[in-house]
């Protein structure tokens, strides 16, 4: 797999024009994917635009019919494949190597925005009104990026983009609720997940049941998964899993003789101090406090 550690190696090898500076560059997609068919990682952040032909893309592993823009967001060393895509009009890529964010306030507020972290056919599909927002924000880089630079082009270039991310975050947001009607409730596919893992033999072989794993199952992922539950239910992949499992303790605690070792082991804690403190933080109340009060009561 090719990895690309500077613009130039990445522009030299699709056969486009030297960048205009050496950690950012504006790639015009045409009409035929400018990538071709292959697999590579890089240096780079990465944000596309580009508008499907016949309307369909692969989306969470789901086709959805679209007629508008899709963006996608890629990080520094992260796996790009790209097979067989065909396009009906011209889009851009900003390729933004991750040392033109040092010394700046980006360098760290970048990581604030998870989209980073899905993967590339979990991409954002814009409505028209949208598209006109990002085309605009991506003119107004071109043109700052084209003219004489001075010690005002980085920060200016760096505050649009940043401004498409932000809106990025909120577009990703209508989607999760525009999206509902055609994946079904993804609160209940991760309950029912969570469910059939520790119904099986998995937790005393594997442990506790992880975001990874469960992402995998309902084929979507981590930080996707994540963000549609935060949408759905104001918690996170890892918050749920955690209140399921007190909630799974506590039925254990009440109606059951087994012993708080027993009863960690049977979800699939490592040990009886890490499951005590995960009660505590989420009962207020160590799992031996919660069982005298609630016997006392029965």
């Amino acid at each position: 797999m090719k990895h690309y550690k500077t613009l130039s190696e990445m522009h030299r090898d699709n056969g486009w024009p030297p960048p205009e500076h050496p950690l950012l560059s504006i790639v015009s997609c045409q009409k035929d994917c400018p990538l071709g068919d292959r697999e590579f990682t890089s240096n780079c952040y990465m944000i596309g635009f580009k508008k499907l032909k016949s309307g369909v893309i692969l989306y969470g592993r789901t086709s959805y019919d679209h007629s508008s823009g899709v963006m996608m967001f890629v990080k520094p060393r992260q796996i790009i494949e790209m097979k067989n895509l065909e396009f009906e009009e011209d889009g851009f890529m900003l390729l933004i190597h991750e040392d033109y964010f040092n010394g700046h306030e980006m360098h760290n507020s970048i990581e604030k925005y998870g989209f980073f972290e899905y993967e590339i056919n979990e991409a954002l599909h814009l409505s028209p009104a949208e598209e006109e927002i990002i085309l605009s924000l991506h003119q107004k880089i071109v043109r700052e990026y084209y003219n004489t630079t001075d010690e005002y082009s980085r920060e200016i270039i760096l505050s649009h983009i940043d401004s498409i991310l932000t809106y990025a975050q909120r577009f990703f947001k209508r989607q999760f609720i525009n999206r509902t009607d055609f994946s079904g409730k993804t609160v209940t596919k991760f309950n029912e997940a969570f469910k059939a893992y520790m119904n099986s033999d998995l937790p005393k072989e594997n442990g506790l049941p992880s975001v990874n794993y469960l992402a995998e199952g309902l084929n979507l992922s981590p930080r996707y998964l994540s963000d549609l539950l935060k949408q759905e239910t104001g918690k996170t992949a890892i918050d749920l899993i955690h209140i399921h499992l007190v909630t799974m303790a506590k039925n254990m605690l009440v109606t059951g003789n087994n012993n708080i070792s027993e009863i960690a082991y049977l979800l699939g804690f490592e040990n009886s101090s890490y499951f005590t403190r995960l009660f505590k933080k989420q009962v207020g109340l160590r799992p031996m406090e919660f069982k005298r009060i609630k016997m006392g009561q029965a």
